[in-house]
């Protein structure tokens, strides 16, 4: 596996466990509903189809935005909910995301 797969499969990882988060705390259930279902594979499909993967660190950093405009309104949503509890919920994780961040900003 490339890196760019790496990075990939990082991102879907990171973007499913905030939809969880988001889900379970909002929605009141132990799975994902079958909206935050959607939305999952939706983030995963947008993912997988990414033509910047090797130079972008998240689709919020990305020249391109290529979610429908309802898909990216949810998946705001989302991350405004579950990017404070990331680092409760999943701190390695949180940690990842925030040293990604700080580095697009810094190299740009």
């Amino acid at each position: 596996m490339n890196k760019v797969e790496k990075k990939r499969i990082k991102e879907q990882e990171t973007i499913e466990k905030m939809i969880h988060i988001y889900c379970i705390k909002n929605h009141h259930t132990k799975e994902l509903c079958s909206e935050c279902k959607e939305l999952v594979n939706y983030a995963k499909a947008r993912s997988q189809r990414c033509p910047f993967m090797a130079e972008k660190t998240f689709c919020a950093h990305c020249k391109v935005h290529c979610y429908r405009p309802e898909m990216r309104e949810k998946i705001r949503q989302v991350m405004r909910f579950s990017g404070p509890r990331m680092i409760i919920y999943a701190p390695k994780t949180a940690l990842w995301h925030m040293l990604c961040t700080i580095k697009e900003r810094i190299l740009k």
